[in-house]
This record gives structure tokens, C-alpha cells and sequence, in this order.
């Protein structure tokens, strides 16, 4: 199995930035995505951030022109810098990736981050 652990988050005011990351453990075999996700209170999970290997990222609308996602294969990490974070940027973030782990066999595998809440203050 895959495990992620995410680590980043914390309390900023408006305007200000925060760079998450999460790494993942395990037989990593290949990684074909990485993503990042939140939950606002009341809220349901929205997609803030993907890329996909060899690929170009892909941002929600609201977020676009602030945050930034990389990926690390060769470490098994995934960035996602924040910059000129809003009061709505509050919420839970989780990141999410993809790939494939040896087990005997090499299997897919798709993992989340335990989450880690960010707040933004105004």
C-alpha cells in the first residue's frame, strides 16, 4: 500500500502564502497523477489543482494565477504553493496520487493525504 503524509498548513492572513507538500511511502512503482483537493465547512470536496506525468497542470477557476502545483517523481512529493491566499481559500486540503506499487506484482494504487487545514484571516 501507499500512504501520504501531508504537512504545509497553518493559519495566514489575507494576501499571504503557504506552501503545501505531501509525500508518499510505500513500493512505488511509476506516479501518474497528483492532485490536490479541499473542503470548506458545509462544503463539498472541490479539485483545486492536478497534473499528470509529463503533463500540464490544470487549476480551478478560482484559484488560478495564485496557487501552483509541481511534482517531485524522483522524491514521491507533490507541491502546492499558495500565494495571495483569500478568507475563501479556508478549508481542508488533501492531496490525492496515482500510480502504480510493487507487491509481487505491480498494482494500481490510488491514495489520499490525511488532510491539513488551512486558514486564511482577513
Amino acid at each position: 500500500q501507499v500512504q501520504l503524509v501531508e504537512s504545509g498548513g497553518g493559519l495566514v492572513q489575507a494576501g499571504g502564502s503557504l506552501r503545501l507538500s505531501c509525500v508518499a511511502s510505500g513500493n512505488i512503482f511509476s506516479i501518474n497523477a497528483m492532485g490536490w483537493y479541499r473542503q470548506a465547512p458545509g462544503k463539498q470536496r472541490e479539485l483545486v489543482a492536478t497534473i499528470r506525468s509529463g503533463g500540464n497542470p490544470d487549476y480551478a477557476d478560482s484559484v488560478k494565477g495564485r496557487f501552483t502545483i509541481s511534482g517531485d517523481n524522483a522524491k514521491n512529493t507533490v507541491y502546492l504553493q499558495m500565494n495571495s491566499l483569500k478568507p475563501e481559500d479556508t478549508a481542508v486540503y488533501y492531496c490525492n496520487i496515482r500510480g502504480r506499487y510493487v507487491s509481487h506484482n505491480v498494482f494500481p494504487f490510488d491514495s489520499w493525504g490525511q488532510g491539513t487545514q488551512v486558514t486564511v484571516s482577513s
